[in-house]
């Protein structure tokens, strides 16, 4: 079975030619992930990770919502984000 998570980008360095790495906050804390599959995520918007990269950048709504019923509270790190400041299209 495969899972995929909801997390919030925290961190996004400067890309390489093979990856570019950030920080995304879940539900246990902060976790190294490759963002070369979203490369156009900004820092405070939500994607879904797995197997340790971000495979797609996904509505804060739906985020909070999915966090909500797998029990979590919220995500670790910062302060919440500002759902106007976020994108709430997928991949846009």
């Amino acid at each position: 079975m495969c899972v995929s998570l909801p997390g919030r980008v925290v961190s996004k360095e400067e890309p390489s030619p093979t990856s570019i790495r950030g920080r995304v906050s879940m539900f246990d804390g902060e976790r190294d992930v490759d963002l070369i599959m979203v490369p156009e995520v900004m820092i405070g918007e939500y994607v879904i990770v797995h197997s340790g990269y971000a495979i797609d950048v996904i509505p804060t709504e739906h985020a909070v919502e999915t966090i909500r019923l797998l029990g979590g509270e919220g995500v670790s790190g910062p302060g919440p984000v500002d759902a106007s400041s976020a994108r709430s299209e997928p991949g846009r």
